[in-house]
């Protein structure tokens, strides 16, 4: 019989994350761009799911609502979600964009100790400037990752099910309005569901949808970035992970503070890593 870590594992498979990105990147969703409708199509799918799944809210609601500001007429403006910031952009004329991370709760045994698993579920929208076809779909940015951990929630709260939860208690963190400066982890971390001293790691997934030109040959790869940055203990669980279940490539070429993509600081887990908390992205490149 299998155990109920072998049973989670089993559940990730390409059918349903292909499945899951169909949706996501469909032409109906229209880019999913923070604060319009594909967003919030995408969310209400997500939270969904997690219900499906058994995983439960945060009190009453899957959602953690935001608003975010810029200037009138300046649509690729700057959002701002601190609260300083909304109130001098209230005194002109401003717009006004509502959002949505959605979240979800595995207990653990430890129920005041927290791993956070996020991924940005927004992209960029439609471009009516655009010839042919104005819709960015965002399959790899950032359904694939989306999906990614949507595959990690179930195999945890199938495990959890079989009576093998996990250690600490785990938060689906499902951010928004990344593309617009990473709002909706920023929010997040400034409004924390839970003290971010009893956050142990944050792990971020972003594109992991296809192999780039350095791994065409094998594509059982994956970079890791920022593991070693706040905290070894982090980087040592990665490796022995990936020797017991995975055993992919684990590429650090992008770890490093003076990498010219800057990587480490463009995606949602630097707002936790700025704020102390041990945080790991895994990305496949561009």
């Amino acid at each position: 019989a299998q155990t109920p870590v072998e049973k989670g594992l089993k559940s990730i498979n390409r059918q349903a994350a292909e499945a899951y990105i169909g949706f996501l990147a469909d032409d109906e969703l229209q880019g999913r761009e923070a604060g319009f409708h594909g967003s919030r199509v995408a969310a209400r799918y997500i939270a969904s799911l997690l219900k499906e799944m058994g995983i439960r809210p945060l009190g009453e609601s899957y959602y953690q609502p935001f608003d975010a500001y810029r200037k009138e007429r300046q649509q690729k403006g700057r959002l701002e979600v601190h609260p300083d910031s909304i109130a001098k952009l209230k005194q002109v004329v401003h717009q006004k964009l509502s959002m949505n991370n959605v979240l979800g709760m595995i207990p653990g045994k430890k129920t005041n100790e927290y791993v956070i698993v996020g991924a940005h579920f927004d992209h960029l929208g439609i471009d009516p400037a655009l010839d042919g076809d104005q819709i960015y779909n965002g399959a790899d940015d950032n359904a694939s990752g989306t999906v990614g951990i949507m595959a990690i929630a179930n195999a945890f709260a199938k495990a959890k099910a079989d009576g093998k939860g996990p250690k600490r208690s785990i938060l689906i963190l499902h951010v928004t309005g990344e593309e617009h400066g990473l709002l909706g982890s920023k929010y997040y971390v400034e409004n924390p569901l839970f003290p971010l001293a009893n956050t142990v790691a944050n792990i971020n997934i972003d594109m992991i949808g296809r192999s780039d030109v350095e791994h065409a040959k094998n594509n059982q790869y994956v970079y890791v970035i920022g593991a070693d940055k706040l905290s070894s203990d982090l980087h040592i669980i990665t490796e022995e992970a990936n020797s017991l279940y995975t055993n992919i490539k684990l590429d650090f070429r992008y770890n490093d503070f003076n990498d010219p993509n800057r990587f480490y600081y463009r995606s949602d887990h630097y707002n936790f890593a700025k704020n102390g908390v041990p945080a790991i992205f895994f990305f496949n490149g561009v």
